[in-house]
C-alpha cells in the first residue's frame, strides 16, 4: 500500500505521515530529500531527527530516490516501510542538477514506486493553490511539481491532505 500526503507549509503533513507510519507493523526507514545547506536548514534537519522513534532506519539522499527503492525492495516480503519527506525539496534538488538527471530521477523512481513491495508513505507539498511565480524558476518548480504529485496520486493507493494540522481523504 502507497500514500501520498499532500499540504501546505507547516499544513502538517510531516506529521501526518509520521502518525501513519507509527502505526504500519514492521521496519520503518524514513528517506530524507533535504540537505544542510544553512543554519536555519541544519535546525530543521536536527528537529525533524530528534521527533523520529530511535528504532526508525535512515536513508538521506537528495537525488537518487529510485536506488534507495531498490536496494529496500530487494528484500522483497520484507521490505520496510518508506516514508520519503519530501518530494518539494527532491524536486528543487533535481531542478538544480539539470535537464538530464532530473528526467532521469524522475522517470526512475515513478518506476521504482509501482514496484516497490513494501509500504510508502511520501510526503509534498500541494502548490495548486498558491499564486503563480514571478520568475522562470518558480514557474517551472511549481509546474513539475504539480505534475509529479498528479503521477503520485494517480500511482498510489491512498491520497490524504493535512490542512491545518487536520487529515483528509482524497482517495482511498
Amino acid at each position: 500500500m502507497h500514500t501520498l500526503v499532500i499540504g501546505g507549509i507547516r499544513s502538517g503533513k510531516t506529521a501526518l505521515a509520521e502518525r501513519l507510519a507509527r502505526n504500519m507493523d514492521g521496519e520503518v526507514v524514513y528517506l530524507a530529500t533535504a540537505t544542510a545547506g544553512d543554519d536555519e536548514m541544519r535546525r530543521r534537519i536536527d528537529r525533524h531527527q530528534r521527533q523520529r522513534p530511535v528504532n526508525w532506519g535512515l536513508s538521506e539522499e537528495p537525488l537518487a530516490l529510485a536506488s534507495v527503492l531498490a536496494l529496500y525492495a530487494s528484500a522483497g516480503e520484507k521490505a520496510p516501510c518508506i516514508l520519503v519527506d519530501c518530494m518539494s525539496l527532491w524536486v528543487s534538488n533535481l531542478l538544480h542538477a539539470g535537464e538530464t538527471v532530473f528526467a532521469w530521477e524522475r522517470e526512475e523512481f515513478l518506476t521504482q514506486l509501482t514496484q516497490y513491495p513494501g509500504k510508502l508513505i511520501i510526503v509534498s507539498n500541494e502548490v495548486g493553490l498558491g499564486i503563480i511565480g514571478m520568475d522562470p524558476l518558480t514557474r517551472r518548480f511549481g509546474d513539475e511539481l504539480g505534475w509529479l504529485n498528479q503521477a503520485l496520486a494517480e500511482h498510489c493507493d491512498t491520497v490524504m491532505m493535512s490542512i491545518a494540522g487536520l487529515p483528509m481523504t482524497l482517495k482511498s
